[in-house]
């Protein structure tokens, strides 16, 4: 493989069966499996150059050097890759997300997939997906699940290869559905995930029934999914984001808004009128509503009237993460 400079691209995930809690935190390996959809649009673009002239690695984000903790993640992922690739070089990397960032709208899960990709390909390692994968999840857990396309799952096993990366479970076109991100704060987050883990699992009263209880969520989820039962897939997916949240606020780990609330009381509204029509939330104020396709146009009408919502994005399930330049 060639080596020197790579750009790439990944899209964000929205996970409808939820990853909340670490079962091994010094590696990054999650407390339950997740389930997700990566999303059409909410795009980050990476461009990576190895220069010989750095004496330490660079990261502008959005036009502007990143944060102090962005960049030391995105150090730790290319120290990782440049011991595999037995090569010192620094890097120039540069990220932009055409979504809000560091909001709870999954820019850290299509940012180090684009990330992984982009450093493999830039340092001429010849990995295969699932080992990009697991590159990812080192950094983001849900980073993994960005690397494919369609629906996604990651596991929470330890691995005994030392490789746990993402699968597919089913191609975009598994299920005919849209999904509209209600944008409700353009601003970035109090809580970080990882931080709001933390606190759940040493916290929560309700944290060990939360981790009880998402394996058997996940697979109820899948094989729903893998049947295109759509309904059960929706009500599953509220389950899973109203158990996440539950265990998490009764640790003081508060994501949800007014807005927020709002919101996910006119997705039921709509559901009991007859739309399919179900919420679901990440780590962040923003409520996501799952919804047939043929049902997005009226829904996403009445979500953009929700006091609070201020704009309302609409993608359909997509591919994984890509190659624009480098590589073979």
């Amino acid at each position: 493989m060639s080596a020197g400079r790579a750009v790439t691209f990944a899209h964000a995930n929205i996970a409808l069966a939820k990853y909340w809690g670490k079962r091994d935190v010094a590696n990054n390996v999650p407390a339950v499996p997740s389930l997700s959809v990566t999303l059409e649009g909410m795009r980050t673009s990476t461009t990576l150059e190895l220069d010989g002239s750095l004496s330490a690695d660079t990261f502008e984000l959005n036009g502007t050097a990143a944060p102090t903790d962005a960049l030391a993640r995105t150090v730790t992922l290319l120290d990782r890759v440049r011991r595999e690739a037995v090569r010192a070089t620094y890097a120039r990397v540069s990220s932009q997300n055409d979504f809000p960032t560091a909001s709870g709208l999954a820019s850290s899960a299509s940012g180090f997939a684009a990330l992984a990709l982009a450093a493999v390909t830039a340092y001429g390692l010849d990995w295969d997906t699932a080992r990009t994968s697991d590159l990812a999840r080192r950094s983001s857990a849900s980073a993994a699940r960005s690397l494919l396309g369609g629906f996604v799952e990651l596991g929470n096993e330890l691995p005994s290869s030392g490789v746990l990366g993402a699968k597919q479970v089913a191609p975009p076109d598994q299920l005919d559905v849209r999904v509209l991100v209600c944008v409700t704060s353009e601003g970035q987050k109090a809580i970080g995930s990882t931080d709001g883990m933390g606190r759940t699992a040493t916290k929560s009263p309700y944290y060990a029934a939360w981790v009880e209880r998402a394996p058997e969520m996940f697979g109820e989820l899948k094989a729903a999914l893998l049947a295109k039962d759509l309904e059960r897939v929706g009500e599953l997916t509220e389950a899973s984001a109203l158990a996440m949240h539950a265990s998490a606020f009764a640790a003081g780990v508060v994501y949800v808004t007014g807005a927020t609330l709002e919101a996910m009381t006119r997705v039921r509204e709509l559901r009991a009128s007859g739309l399919a029509a179900w919420a679901t939330m990440d780590a962040g104020p923003h409520v996501k509503v799952l919804v047939s396709r043929t049902d997005s146009a009226a829904v996403k009408a009445a979500m953009e009237r929700v006091p609070g919502v201020l704009r309302v994005l609409e993608a359909k399930p997509g591919a994984g993460a890509g190659v624009i330049e480098g590589g073979k």
